[in-house]
């Protein structure tokens, strides 16, 4: 049976009650870092985003008209001869002059990144082209994917075994094609059609990737998602329009039909007159799974943050799920600010100003 409470006994509990709320109203406007439940989630990971952004390299330039990467990895000192330290920074030199020449003929930004993974597709020193990594198959899978920010036009392939040149076959299938992304065979035999550079097999043999395919059939290296030395660009032309690039051999001993970032627009490349052009290397699932480079373009468009910020929450969204080491990415915005953002030792790198000063980096600590 309930037990009626007099009304002198109501008043005093309905006294006690707005004591207590005062007091605890009191206590939250005195404790400016306590505003609720979900404000104290978020400032914590500010502070959380703020500490993994002191462990990424990231470096903001002015008035870049075009920039390059070679792939981002476990990249020292110790692990390069002086003469090879040599050879790389003079390839990325030739890719970034090879870019900007196109630029200043007039011609128009995708033909500057064109122009530019070319020089490295054919260089036994880049994970692209010439000097692919071998499949488990000891085969050579090649995949590109390159994309026009003023049309957002944009053409890929995955799978490619006889194409010399594989962001020329992605140029040609966005310019004369209606389809965006072709595979392995059926990419080849629109080549054939458009009259694109087909090679054998032998084309792609290099020494070093034979024995790192040996090593990693005996069990001496662990499957890194990671592979250096895929390559990309990103520039603005005369117009003012963006373009981004991306080419790879993908993985060691990957398995056949295996698909990174790469050939993935939004994941290993975009671009967009509106934003940025971007280019992405480093852990291809991962990449693909937090679609790192639409990633930057987003915040950017409805976050109105900095190319240099959305860049690296979108390499920090990686590691979230990833862990270190998980890669990096190049991006150019549509008022010239270039940066580069990666989490690993190092990254093949450069860039050319507007006024022609061409700069190149391998190390993080550049």
């Amino acid at each position: 049976m309930s037990r009626l409470i007099s009304a002198p006994g109501l008043r005093s509990l309905l006294a006690a009650a707005v004591t207590v709320a005062t007091a605890a109203l009191v206590a939250i406007t005195l404790s400016p870092g306590l505003t609720s439940a979900t404000s104290t989630s978020q400032g914590n990971t500010q502070t959380t985003k703020a500490q993994a952004d002191d462990e990424n390299t990231t470096e903001r330039v002015e008035n870049v008209v075009f920039a390059i990467h070679g792939g981002a990895g476990t990249i020292r000192r110790e692990d390069l001869t002086p003469e090879l330290e040599q050879e790389y920074r003079d390839a990325l030199t030739t890719a970034v002059r090879a870019g900007h020449r196109e630029i200043q003929r007039g011609k128009d930004s995708t033909a500057a990144v064109e122009a530019a993974i070319n020089t490295m597709e054919d260089s036994p020193l880049f994970n692209s082209g010439k000097g692919a990594v071998f499949n488990t198959d000891a085969e050579n899978a090649l995949d590109a994917s390159i994309m026009d920010g003023e049309t957002l036009d944009t053409g890929a392939v995955t799978g490619t075994k006889h194409i010399k040149n594989p962001i020329s076959l992605a140029l040609e299938i966005m310019e004369n094609s209606r389809h965006v992304l072709l595979a392995g065979e059926g990419a080849e035999l629109f080549a054939q059609h458009r009259g694109i550079e087909l090679v054998t097999q032998d084309y792609f043999f290099t020494e070093r990737r034979w024995e790192s395919l040996m090593s990693a059939k005996d069990g001496e290296s662990d499957f890194e998602f990671g592979e250096t030395n895929t390559v990309g660009a990103v520039g603005v032309d005369r117009d003012g329009d963006l373009a981004a690039g991306t080419s790879t051999g993908g993985l060691t001993n990957k398995p056949v039909g295996r698909i990174g970032d790469s050939p993935i627009v939004g994941a290993g490349t975009y671009a967009d007159n509106d934003t940025m052009a971007a280019s992405a290397t480093g852990t291809g699932e991962l990449f693909i799974r937090q679609a790192v480079t639409h990633d930057i373009s987003a915040q950017m468009e409805y976050l109105d943050r900095p190319v240099a910020e959305a860049a690296g929450v979108a390499i920090d969204k990686t590691e979230e799920i990833g862990g270190e080491d998980t890669g990096g990415v190049i991006a150019l915005d549509h008022d010239q600010n270039l940066a580069f953002v990666f989490n690993t030792s190092g990254m093949y790198r450069g860039y050319v100003t507007e006024d022609g000063e061409i700069v190149v980096k391998i190390f993080g600590d550049e």
